[in-house]
């Protein structure tokens, strides 16, 4: 009987009837509730509902429920165990996918299946060394049908190719033997046939594409939603659709998508980066953080989702919170470039939000180990020491700069602070008319200079022009037209200095760059 109602039950879903051929097995069940095998059965059925892009609903809890009730009657069955961890793979419970792989291997040392899955869960992890380790000893098991395991061992090898030179020919040999064993691997030709079912989709995609291009925003939007209703299980098209919504600021129906994406896919992970992106750019960085979060519970040790909740952190404020995820970011260091960039920002956020400038230092030095090339380092490092008070450090980190590139304007202007810090007006001149040379438009380097002129030699009339340079090459900049309106004050012109100290003001109101109370008692004393 079980035979028969298996053989209808397979008839029926290989016509496409995923719901009557679980109805047949559920009818089944009712008459021989104890039977393992349709348990299975229907548990297949289930899960391969779930996975139908055709299908909005989750079945993966009772495709999990009948392996279950199977593994009563079937408790040593490496496939059922294999069955049970498939299942939790695919609803995104990774640590319960891994639990019952290693039972299947138990049970059967030699389950290529379970060491193929443990590798792409793995892989999900972004603990690359075991799913190699697992894919190797997947085709060791199952060598030359194996196209799978080969087409993974590619993937891997071509992630971190970039380590190392000699994994990028490792990677092209793995590809090659996938190729060779596909026709001997039918979970392979199965993944190869559902990949290229998804072409079908191609006309669609491409319409609202060129809709988009063309402005017809609202138009590509229906486009996408036909879609989805034609196929509501197809994840890609929510992302898309949200991108889309995020593009003209609907925010809410973009976060709608990328959250459908999700709920349909536990482990997407450009859903999850795009609902992060579109928080962050909402100012709910509360949202956003707790999306980082759930990134890095994910993908542990992708540095990039370290440092992009350390920035979410200092923004709001949680200095301590974003320290430790900077560090944690440099520690991973996919590369030297990168890690470079973020030992920097650390080291910024040291020295201007936590005051801790021995800390800020020694990030600035591990940027400096990385890329001694970046002159950027030098200006950050310079101006630690310099906020340290140790000039003579400061002074050695800006004139090995000046060796990497004499024609830094930005160095010369730090040196020419640093001078003038130092009482050494001579050379703070020449330092600061050195950073205008080689850059014209330096607006600090004017300002400064006018600063220079004004208060410690007195020359008013010079300074006048240092200042008006300064905001003839930035408009915006309130301290020039500060120190303008104090020169002019000497020049004995009240009106005018009221009027540039005003302007000073209001540009202040969006900048910040200096004490409002400051301004206010100058143009007060003015009248007094």
């Amino acid at each position: 009987m079980t035979k028969t109602d298996i053989k209808n039950i397979n008839k029926v879903f290989k016509k496409g009837d995923i719901k009557k051929a679980i109805e047949l097995c559920q009818t089944s069940l009712q008459k021989d509730p104890t039977n393992a095998a349709l348990h299975v059965r229907l548990g297949d059925l289930y899960l391969a509902w779930h996975l139908d892009i055709y299908n909005l609903s989750q079945y993966v809890d009772e495709a999990i429920t009948e392996y279950q009730r199977a593994l009563e009657s079937y408790m040593d069955s490496a496939e059922i165990y294999f069955k049970i961890g498939q299942a939790h793979f695919y609803k995104g419970d990774l640590d319960k996918a891994i639990n019952y792989f290693n039972m299947a291997i138990e049970k059967e040392p030699k389950h290529y299946r379970s060491y193929l899955l443990l590798a792409e869960t793995y892989t999900k992890k972004a603990r690359f060394i075991d799913a190699v380790q697992y894919a190797k000893t997947s085709i060791k098991c199952r060598p030359f049908a194996n196209s799978c395991g080969h087409y993974l061992l590619y993937n891997l090898y071509r992630l971190s190719s970039f380590r190392n030179f000699k994994t990028g020919f490792k990677s092209n040999k793995e590809f090659l033997l996938s190729m060779l064993t596909l026709p001997f691997d039918p979970q392979a030709i199965k993944n190869v046939i559902k990949a290229v079912s998804y072409l079908k989709f191609l006309p669609m995609l491409l319409k609202g594409y060129f809709k988009i291009k063309k402005n017809g925003i609202s138009e590509a939007i229906d486009v996408y939603i036909d879609a989805i209703e034609q196929a509501p299980g197809f994840v890609p098209l929510y992302c898309l659709l949200g991108d889309i919504y995020r593009s003209i600021g609907d925010y809410q129906n973009a976060i709608s998508e990328y959250k459908s994406a999700i709920w349909l896919d536990p482990l997407n992970i450009p859903a999850y980066r795009h609902l992060c992106q579109t928080y962050e750019e909402q100012g709910d960085y509360d949202s956003a953080a707790d999306i980082y979060k759930k990134l890095i519970e994910i993908l542990p040790t992708m540095p990039e989702f370290h440092s992009n909740l350390a920035n979410i952190y200092y923004l709001k404020g949680e200095i301590k919170e974003a320290v430790a995820h900077y560090q944690t970011a440099i520690t991973l260091n996919p590369n030297r470039l990168w890690t470079s960039v973020i030992a920097q920002t650390l080291g910024y956020v040291h020295q201007q939000s936590s005051q801790d400038l021995e800390a800020a230092v020694s990030a600035y030095q591990t940027a400096y180990l990385l890329t001694p090339e970046d002159i950027d380092i030098y200006v950050n490092l310079g101006s630690a020491f310099y906020d340290k008070e140790d000039f003579d450090n400061a002074l050695t980190v800006y004139r090995t700069a000046l060796e990497l590139d004499p024609t830094s304007a930005k160095i010369h202007c730090n040196l020419g602070f640093l001078y003038w810090g130092k009482n050494d007006t001579d050379e703070a001149i020449k330092e600061y008319e050195l950073a205008i040379k080689y850059d014209p438009n330096y607006d600090i380097a004017y300002n400064n200079l006018g600063v220079i002129y004004l208060d410690d030699l007195g020359r008013v009339q010079k300074s006048c022009e240092l200042f008006q340079k300064a905001i003839e090459v930035n408009p915006n900049y309130g301290l020039a037209y500060f120190n303008l309106a104090r020169a002019v004050t000497i020049k004995g012109d009240k009106v005018e200095a009221a009027k540039l100290y005003q302007i000073a003001q209001d540009i202040n109101k969006v900048t910040n760059e200096m004490d409002p109370q400051e301004i206010a008692d100058k143009i007060s004393d003015l009248f007094q």
